[in-house]
């Protein structure tokens, strides 16, 4: 399908397309299935797809382009679509919709609860049959801590099932319940039905019943201890133990009564991370993490309706909490409370957690996934066979003689034209060499794209001087913000086979002038834009779009945010350094005085504002010095 064309052939006809609610999936030549929607109002939904190419998302475009034919089915309610809309994702994968990797490293506790005699286990296998779950786990040894707490209080099964079948057919105990770590059927102190019923106190406690059992133990022992029967009272103290050391562990962050499932969500044009906290009893009892690639530009409400979609799709109605806190609510909220509601046979609200300790307990998942969205693109970065297939793909997309295997990337940051930087990272056979990080000093200007020929003009001209390309651009910066001395300078005359600037075709313009008046148009050369990830090449009206899920399109972006962060930095050191030097001019003022002003006001803004008697509340500024300092910043 030609660029030009005003939209695709299969369009159908006008009047075709039915205005109920219902779902529908684009497949190709072959039949493949390439995305599943829903919609409350199919001809509307479907009619943005077939708008003139030349207006759609790049990404869109792509998918509507390579789909040859489209098909949709009516439903009775919004709900019903939501529900075939999940059906059909799971049964045909389609390569446009977004992609789903949970986290497996994280153990849970499992009780096989499909066992004649259900036992406790440690496992990371989530496909048990009729097993129960709890976490996931930190840490392996958090999981055996719990389980050796929660046996104490609720001796159940922990043996193999091959010692349960030998026990049960001698008579004889297993090895663990003669020792006192089995309390299973096969330790011959229970029946099975007497176990089976110790096997349901565990499961309700660890699902947020706590305060029952809490209450149920305390006044046993008191009875006990009332009837002087302080042999019972004791192994009830003991248990009141054991339950507190296992509470201790999860500590009590909401209501009592809260029984919800929050979700944090970081994300950007590719990717995102789900942390999903578990909470019951008010306590966080597991956290599930997950990593989503996104082929198609989905994010806010209606990311947050496929994350919901995908967690309880599947999920047991007593897994399904009375409340669902989300960071973004999703168009379809009603329609998503009625089908959980459905599910769990009871009420579920979906709401964001806007204020008090749910607002703190959603910042620190958006915190955590923030983290793993950070680590998933490094991971992907670093890892050697991603970094060849990346630089492969490099090479082929962009038409390279050979696969790029030094890479510089390029950006200017400045605050409305003052403080004006450039930075510029280094990468090498795909990892990042932060000892040939540098920094430029530019002129005050607001024309990125003249900051932008400026800085290569400069740094193309060490090619042609090998004499002086030892010598950094600003020999005071380097990726650490560290000082860079004569002996520390690495060789400056490298060359690249690729540069990539942070920007769309006219930054990647001023690039091309810059390379052909310096003389180095062998030098490949690429831009990155971050709204659409579009990569773009010079002298090209159309960019080039990569697969959301490639790893060359990973490395660029990891170049371009690294050049970015860069930039950032040396930028805020730059005006720490100058606010620093200001106030040095203060006479008796020393660096000490000055990074306490600095650390008791936040900011040099908010010290300008201050009056002579404030400033001298700080102690060491006495009522002189701060008419001083007053004097100083407002130029009096």
């Amino acid at each position: 399908m030609p660029r030009s064309a005003p939209t695709v052939s299969y369009k159908p006809k006008p009047g075709e397309i039915p205005t109920n609610p219902g779902v529908y999936r684009f497949r190709d030549a072959d039949g493949r299935v390439l995305y599943v929607g829903k919609a409350k109002n199919l001809r509307a939904r479907l009619s943005n797809y077939f708008a003139p190419l030349r207006t759609l998302h790049e990404r869109t475009r792509r998918m509507v382009t390579t789909a040859a034919s489209v098909e949709w089915t009516v439903v009775a309610s919004d709900v019903d679509s939501l529900q075939l809309e999940y059906m059909w994702i799971k049964e045909f994968d389609p390569p446009f919709n977004v992609r789903y990797r949970d986290d497996k490293s994280y153990p849970f506790m499992a009780i096989t609860l499909a066992d004649e005699a259900p036992r406790v286990i440690v496992t990371r296998n989530r496909r048990i049959k009729g097993a129960k779950y709890f976490g996931p786990y930190p840490k392996v040894w958090a999981v055996h801590d719990t389980i050796d707490l929660m046996i104490k209080v609720f001796p159940i099964r922990t043996c193999s099932d091959s010692s349960y079948k030998k026990a049960m057919a001698s008579g004889r105990p297993c090895f663990p319940g003669q020792i006192g770590r089995c309390g299973g059927p096969c330790s011959m102190k229970v029946s099975i039905e007497e176990h089976r019923a110790i096997v349901d106190d565990f499961v309700a406690f660890m699902s947020g019943g706590d305060q029952r059992f809490t209450r149920e133990l305390t006044a046993r022992m008191r009875e006990a201890s009332a009837a002087m029967d302080y042999e019972a009272a004791a192994v009830y103290r003991d248990r009141l133990q054991a339950i507190d050391a296992v509470l201790n562990k999860s500590a009590l962050v909401l209501a009592a009564d809260t029984d919800a499932d929050l979700f944090g969500i970081a994300e950007d044009e590719l990717a995102a991370a789900v942390q999903h906290f578990v909470i019951r009893g008010g306590r966080v009892r597991g956290v599930r993490a997950t990593t989503i690639e996104k082929e198609l530009d989905i994010s806010g409400g209606d990311l947050v309706d496929q994350v919901l979609q995908r967690t309880y799709g599947n999920a047991e109605g007593a897994d399904i909490p009375r409340q669902v806190l989300v960071p973004a609510m999703p168009d379809d909220a009603a329609d998503l409370e009625e089908w959980l509601r459905g599910r769990r046979g009871k009420s579920v609200t979906i709401q964001i957690a806007q204020r008090g300790r749910k607002a703190e307990l959603m910042r620190t998942a958006s915190l955590n996934a923030q983290q793993a969205l950070m680590l998933h693109k490094t991971r992907r970065t670093s890892d050697y066979l991603a970094r060849t297939q990346a630089l492969t793909d490099l090479q082929e997309a962009l038409g390279l003689a050979e696969a790029p295997l030094r890479i510089e990337c390029f950006d200017v940051s400045h605050l409305g034209g003052t403080n004006v930087v450039a930075s510029m990272v280094v990468f090498e056979d795909g990892l990042a060499r932060k000892d040939q990080y540098r920094s430029f000093k530019v002129e005050e200007t607001t024309d990125d794209t003249d900051s932008l020929y400026q800085v290569l003009r400069r740094r193309l001209a060490y090619l042609d001087r090998p004499e002086e390309a030892e010598a950094a651009p600003d020999p005071d910066v380097t990726a650490d913000g560290e000082v860079v001395t004569e002996r520390r300078r690495p060789r400056f005359a490298y060359r690249p086979q690729l540069l990539v600037v942070d920007g769309g075709k006219p930054q990647v313009e001023a690039a091309a002038r810059a390379l052909r008046d310096a003389g180095h148009e062998e030098i490949a050369l690429c831009g990155i834009a971050k709204r659409l990830e579009e990569v773009w090449l010079p002298g090209e009206d159309f960019p080039v779009i990569l697969p959301r899920t490639s790893e060359s399109l990973y490395l660029l972006q990891r170049l371009r945010d690294e050049a970015h962060r860069f930039a950032i930095t040396h930028q805020r050191k730059r005006r720490r350094r100058d606010i620093q030097s200001v106030l040095a001019e203060v006479p008796g003022l020393g660096d000490a005085r000055i990074k306490a002003l600095l650390r008791h006001f936040g900011s040099v803004a908010a010290l300008r504002t201050a009056s002579p008697e404030q400033i001298a509340e700080l102690p060491g500024v006495g009522p002189k010095l701060a008419a001083a300092i007053h004097a100083h910043l407002s130029g009096g």
